[in-house]
C-alpha cells in the first residue's frame, strides 16, 4: 500500500524491489496496490507511462485517499480499499498460483489471506509492523482501546491463521503468528534493507555537494519526525552537549585525552513533529538543522558525511528493526541506538557496530555521543563493522534470494 512506483519520490521499495527479483527469476507478476500514494496524500495518475512497459503488471485498486497517517479518515479508506481488493480477487479467480501481501493494514491482508484460501493456493504475510500493537503506543486507555482496536487484532489474527508461510522483518515479527496458531508455519527474517548498490551510487554523486565543516562532528536523524520516533531526546542531548562545550574553558577533553569538536545534529525527514520539534531546538539553542525531506540519494550521502547514526525511538515504540537501519548501516558510521527491541539491541551488541542507550534519557544519550564524538578510531572500527553487516544480511539483491526461495518452496 505504500510501495513507491515510477517516477515518484517517496515510498517504500520493498515490493517493488521483490516484483522485480521475482520477474528475472521467472515469474509472471502482478503487484497489486492503491491508487492512492501514501506519501503524498494524493491519487496518482495512473495513465502515465512511468507506470507501464515494466517486468512486472502494476494493478491499482480505487482508493478514496486521507489526509493524515493516524486518523478515522485512513481507516475508511483502507476498508473502501480492502472492498476493492476483494472484488479484484473475485473477478480474477484462478488467475493466481500464489498471494503475497503486506501486514499492515491488517483489513487489506484479511482480503488476501480469505481470497487465497477460498481459491486453495499459498498466501504468504510480510509482516512489517505489528497492529494494535502500535496503536497502543499512542492510544492506550484501558477498555476503551480494547474495543477501538478490535478490529485489528481481528483481522490479524485471521491472517495469521491462514497463511501458508511468513517472512518477517524482523525475528520477532516472523514468529508473531505463532502466538495465533497451532500449526506450525515455514517462514524467514528478511530485513527490509536497501539496494547497497543504489545507496553507494547516490552517496557518490552528491558527496562534493554537501560542505561538512572540519572542526564539527555531525549526528544524523533519518526518518519520520512522529509519534514513535524520539527526536526530542536528541535535541535535548545536542543541547546538553554545547552547554558543557561552552561552559568549559578551553576545549573539553574526550575519552583518549583530544579534544571533543563542536556536535551539530542533523534531521533529514518531515512529519506532523516537525514544528514542534524545531521549536523545541530553537527554545533550547540546540546546534540542529532540520533539513526537511531529502530524496534517497541525497540521504545516502548525508549519512556517509555524518559521523554518527541515531535510531532513536521512545520507550513504548512496538518498531523491532525500522526501515532505515539498512542505510544507517551502509553508511559506514557507528550507531546510536535508542530503541528497546531486545532483538535489536542484541544485535547491536553482538555485531559491535554501536551503542544501546537508554530511551528517553537526554544525559545518556549526550554522554555516548561525546565519547563517540572524542574517539575517531573506534567510530572507524564500529563503522567499518555495520558496513560488513549491510553487505551481509541488507542488500536486497542478496537477501531476497531468502523470499524467493520460500515462494517456490510453497508452490
Amino acid at each position: 500500500m505504500g510501495v513507491k512506483l515510477g517516477d515518484e519520490t517517496r515510498g517504500y521499495t520493498r515490493f517493488r524491489f521483490l516484483s522485480e527479483l521475482l520477474a528475472r527469476e521467472g515469474f509472471a507478476v502482478d503487484l497489486v496496490t492503491s491508487t492512492f500514494q501514501h506519501w503524498e496524500k494524493a491519487q496518482r495518475d495512473c495513465s502515465k507511462p512511468c507506470y507501464q512497459g515494466l517486468p512486472y503488471r502494476i494493478v491499482f485498486i480505487e482508493e478514496p485517499g486521507y489526509t493524515k497517517n493516524l486518523d478515522l479518515g485512513r481507516i475508511r479508506s483502507h476498508r473502501v480499499a480492502a472492498k476493492n481488493l476483494r472484488e479484484h480477487f473475485a473477478k480474477n479467480a484462478g488467475a493466481y498460483d500464489l498471494v503475497y501481501a503486506e501486514i499492515p493494514p491488517n483489513d487489506v491482508a484479511r482480503v488476501c489471506a480469505e481470497a487465497a484460501e477460498a481459491q486453495g493456493i499459498p498466501f504468504v504475510a510480510d509482516i512489517n509492523d505489528l497492529w494494535p500493537e502500535a496503536m497502543r503506543m499512542v492510544v492506550d486507555i484501558p477498555v476503551v482501546s480494547d474495543v477501538a482496536f478490535y478490529p485489528f487484532a481481528r483481522d490479524a489474527k485471521r491472517v495469521y491463521q491462514l497463511l501458508s508461510g511468513a517472512v518477517g522483518t524482523s525475528d520477532e515479527y516472523a514468529a508473531r503468528p505463532a502466538k495465533d496458531r497451532q500449526r506450525p508455519y515455514p517462514h524467514t527474517t528478511v530485513y527490509v534493507g536497501n539496494d547497497l548498490a543504489a545507496f553507494d551510487a547516490g552517496a557518490s554523486r552528491f558527496a562534493d555537494a554537501i560542505e561538512k565543516p572540519a572542526d564539527e562532528v555531525w549526528v544524523t536523524y533519518a526518518g519520520t519526525l512522529g509519534a514513535s520516533y524520539d527526536v526530542a531526546t536528541l535535541v535535548r542531548a545536542a543541547a546538553l552537549l554545547e552547554q558543557e562545550r561552552l561552559a568549559r574553558t578551553g576545549a573539553p577533553a574526550g575519552p583518549t585525552g583530544q579534544a571533543i569538536p563542536p556536535v551539530r545534529v542533523k534531521v533529514l525527514g518531515d512529519g506532523p513533529d516537525r514544528e514542534k520539534l524545531q521549536a523545541l531546538a530553537a527554545e533550547l539553542d540546540a546546534p540542529a538543522d532540520f533539513l526537511g525531506y531529502q530524496d534517497y540519494e541525497h540521504m545516502a550521502a548525508y549519512l556517509c558525511a555524518s559521523d554518527i547514526v541515531v535510531n532513536s525511538l521512545v520507550k513504548s515504540a512496538a518498531q523491532s528493526i525500522v526501515t532505515k537501519i539498512g542505510d544507517y548501516l551502509a553508511s559506514g558510521k557507528p550507531m546510536v541506538n535508542t530503541g528497546s527491541s531486545p532483538e535489536f539491541r542484541s544485535k547491536v551488541s553482538a555485531d559491535g557496530f554501536g551503542v544501546n542507550v537508554e530511551a528517553e534519557d537526554p544525559r545518556a544519550l549526550a554522554e555516548e555521543i561525546a565519547k563517540l564524538a572524542g574517539h575517531a578510531s573506534l567510530r572507524k572500527i564500529m563503522g567499518a563493522k555495520g558496513r560488513a553487516v549491510a553487505e551481509r544480511e541488507f542488500d536486497q539483491p542478496r537477501s531476497y534470494r531468502a523470499i524467493v526461495d520460500l515462494l517456490r518452496t510453497l508452490l
